[in-house]
């Protein structure tokens, strides 16, 4: 379960870089896979594995869309998505 989304007063520590959140969330959610615990493979390389769970996938998805909103021309504008 990602801790990201749960009670926001739990962390009131300044985050230190964009999409940290998600990201802290995806690198647990691979540490836990077969890939990494059976295999000894890196996170990075499984993260291109299709044996992944769904959750993995869907923290994946997520953090490369936070991190493609940050190139967003919209964003000088509107502010960055901070998931």
């Amino acid at each position: 379960m990602p801790k990201y989304y749960e009670d926001v007063e739990e962390t009131k520590t300044k985050k230190k870089f964009a999409c940290e959140g998600i990201r802290d969330d995806l690198l647990e959610c691979l540490l836990k896979t077969d890939c990494v615990m059976k295999e000894k493979r890196t996170p990075r390389d499984c993260m291109s594995d299709p044996s992944i769970p769904d959750e993995c996938n869907k923290l994946r998805v997520a953090f490369l869309e936070c991190r493609r909103s940050m190139l967003d021309m919209r964003t000088r504008f509107r502010g960055r998505k901070d998931y």
